[in-house]
């Protein structure tokens, strides 16, 4: 199974958190404007739905486990959100062959939103890799967040990367960490391995999360790469010269973090302003989605084949 935080029925780590956002929903205090930040894959979004599956379970059959803090895979409210029939759930995110999260997907979210319930159960509105909102979808957005129905809650997902303040200053903010230890337990976990028995010790530490490891041993067994073996330099040259990372935004996404890890480890060898000025290009491409053709050429020249 491909990992999703939709279909992750147990959550590793975060049980602590999602007791607090439960206790302020039973005291009537929750936000009805949450913002989970912290670095990407490390479990916010899967946090997300366990604390939705948790509030909308209540009273069903199946319902949430609070115990070994688990979702029911039987439980109503779980299968209508995984076959995306919910009248209680909402996701926006951006579309695997998409560059940004377009106006029409945010139109579509407020006609479901305007929509009569078909029950008294909340509904929540999860916004994933929020980094791809552009200026038009989030004009469209701030009306309903500035002023949402009753009964109606959003959850932004931030990785840490800059979004704009008339967008976030609107949501309460909650800072979600992985220690170095969470993080290792989470990747066996998912694995149902031990991280050194599949990956180079090139990608394991604190600045790969357990998603993005977890997509990297993905992406190499489907195709054929022995993820034990290879280094960090040639998995971006392998992700450049078959241009995996243009076919999907996750990929993309990953693939930056990955160099930005390379040059990171170069950074010995590299004058601290060469340095600076890779990580300052990369960040321009990725905000105004710019053609990467020069960077490679650079990075080619004096990193990659240097």
């Amino acid at each position: 199974m491909k990992l999703n935080p939709s279909n992750q029925l147990e959550l590793f780590i975060h049980g602590k958190e999602l007791k607090k956002f439960i206790s302020l929903y039973k005291e009537n205090k929750l936000p009805n404007k949450i913002l989970l930040n912290g670095r990407k894959g490390i479990g916010k979004c899967t946090l997300a739905y366990h604390l939705i599956n948790s509030i909308l379970s209540e009273n069903e059959d199946f319902a949430y486990n609070f115990t070994d803090f688990k979702i029911d895979e039987r439980n109503k409210s779980f299968k209508l959100i995984k076959n995306g029939s919910s009248p209680n759930f909402s996701l926006v995110d951006v579309k695997i062959d998409k560059k940004v999260v377009n106006i029409d997907q945010i139109r579509g979210l407020i006609k479901d939103l305007n929509k009569s319930s078909f029950n008294e159960k909340p509904k929540f509105v999860l916004i994933d890799n929020s980094e791809f909102l552009n200026k038009n979808s989030i004009n469209a957005l701030l009306k309903d967040i500035e002023e949402p129905n009753i009964g109606v809650y959003f959850i932004l997902i931030q990785n840490q990367k800059k979004l704009l303040n008339t967008l976030t200053s609107r949501f309460v903010k909650f800072n979600i960490h992985l220690s170095n230890n969470e993080s290792l337990y989470t990747i066996n976990k998912l694995i149902n391995d031990n991280i050194h028995n599949l990956v180079n010790n090139e990608f394991i530490n604190y600045y790969f999360s357990p998603g993005n490891i977890y997509k990297m041993i993905d992406f190499c067994n489907d195709n054929n790469i022995d993820f034990k073996d290879i280094k960090l330099i040639d998995f971006i040259n392998i992700l450049i010269n078959n241009n995996h990372f243009k076919k999907d935004s996750n990929l993309k996404y990953l693939f930056y973090e990955v160099l930005e890890n390379l040059l990171k480890q170069k950074t010995k060898s590299l004058d601290l302003d060469h340095y600076n000025y890779f990580i300052k290009k990369i960040n321009i491409i990725n905000k105004y989605n710019l053609d990467e053709e020069s960077l490679f050429i650079e990075l080619s020249d004096k990193i990659l084949n240097g």
